[in-house]
C-alpha cells in the first residue's frame, strides 16, 4: 500500500491557526468559485453585489471575501500584480482543497477549483476596441515561472512559442497554456476570443520607456504584426499565462476576462475604466 506524499513544515508553511501562509485561509474559508483581482482596492467591488459577505480576511496584498450571491457561495481574492503572485496564491488555494492540512499529506480525492480571473488590460491590435470585454483563449508567458515547473506543451504551441521568439527576437522561448473551455462557455460565450501576453514588468516588458532605453523598441510593432495561421497577440498584462500553466498542472478550471481599458496601437485610454470593470464584474456575477 501507498503512503500519501508527505509535505513537512519547511515545504508546507502554516500559521498558528493551521492557515496557509500566505493567504492566511482555512479551507472552510473559500468557495468553490473564486473570483481573483489584482488590485487589493476591487474586492469591495465585487463583494458589494454578494446578497452576504460571511467572512473577511487580509493579509499583505491578498484580501478575501466569501459570501453567497443568489444563494451559491462565492469568493473573491485580491492578488497584487506579477505571475510570481499567482503562484503563491494558485498554489496555496490547491493546498486548501487537495492537502490536509492537519496530517500534511495529499488527499486521494482531488477537487477542481473554478477560478474566474477579472483584470484590466492593453489592446496591441486596431479591430480590438476600447472599452470591450475579452476573455484570454490563451495565455502566451514571457515570464519565467514556467523554467521552474514542467509544463508540457504540443507541437503546434511549441511551434507558435519558437516563431514568438524569432519574430519578436527574444532570447527566451515564451510558454503557452489554454483556458478552460467549460469556463469560456459559462461566462464568455459573447465575448471577444484572444491570445493574451503576459508581460513580466509594466514598463520597459510593455513596450514603455521612461528615462531608460527600451533593449527591444520595436516590441509593440511586432507583436501587432505577429500572425500564425490567423493566431495574432491581441493584448497584454501581466497574470495570465501563469494561470493558465498552473491551472493546467494543478487540475483546476481557469480562465482570465480583460476589460480593454487601452490601446497601444492607437495610443487611447478609456475615459472611464471604473465602469467598464463594473461591467464585466457584473456580467461575470450574473453567470455564476
Amino acid at each position: 500500500m501507498q503512503h500519501p506524499k508527505f509535505f513537512p513544515a519547511s515545504e508546507l508553511i502554516l500559521n498558528p491557526d493551521g492557515s496557509v501562509y500566505h493567504l492566511n485561509l482555512l479551507p472552510e474559508n473559500i468557495a468553490e468559485n473564486i473570483i481573483t483581482v489584482g488590485d487589493p482596492d476591487r474586492v469591495g467591488q465585487v463583494s458589494q453585489y454578494f446578497d452576504s459577505i460571511d467572512f473577511r480576511k487580509q493579509k499583505r496584498e491578498f484580501i478575501t471575501h466569501t459570501g453567497k450571491f443568489k444563494g451559491k457561495p462565492i469568493s473573491v481574492i485580491s492578488t497584487g500584480m506579477g505571475t510570481d503572485n499567482i503562484e503563491i496564491l494558485m498554489m496555496e488555494l490547491d493546498a486548501l482543497v487537495n492537502i490536509d492540512l492537519v496530517k500534511r499529506t495529499e488527499k486521494k480525492d482531488k477537487r477542481k477549483l473554478n477560478i474566474i480571473r477579472i483584470g484590466t488590460s492593453g489592446s496591441l491590435q486596431n479591430e480590438i476596441p476600447l472599452d470591450s470585454h475579452l476573455v484570454s483563449g490563451n495565455g502566451i508567458g514571457f515570464d519565467n515561472l514556467m523554467n521552474f515547473y514542467d509544463l508540457s506543451m504540443d507541437d503546434q504551441q511549441l511551434e507558435i512559442t519558437s516563431l514568438i521568439q524569432s519574430k519578436l527576437g527574444l532570447s527566451f522561448r515564451p510558454y503557452l497554456a489554454q483556458a478552460s473551455s467549460r469556463l469560456i462557455n459559462q461566462f464568455a460565450f459573447d465575448m471577444l476570443k484572444g491570445n493574451t501576453v503576459t508581460c513580466p514588468g509594466f514598463y520597459s516588458p510593455q513596450g514603455r520607456a521612461l528615462r531608460l532605453p527600451l533593449a527591444l523598441p520595436n516590441l509593440i510593432e511586432n507583436m501587432k504584426l505577429f500572425d500564425y495561421q490567423g493566431f495574432k497577440l491581441t493584448n497584454f498584462e501581466m497574470e495570465t499565462a501563469g494561470y493558465y500553466a498552473l491551472g493546467k498542472l494543478l487540475g483546476h478550471e481557469v480562465i482570465s476576462l480583460n476589460a480593454i481599458i487601452a490601446n497601444r496601437i492607437t495610443n487611447q485610454f478609456s475615459s472611464n475604466p471604473s465602469e467598464v470593470i463594473d461591467g464585466l464584474i457584473r456580467k461575470v456575477l450574473d453567470r455564476i
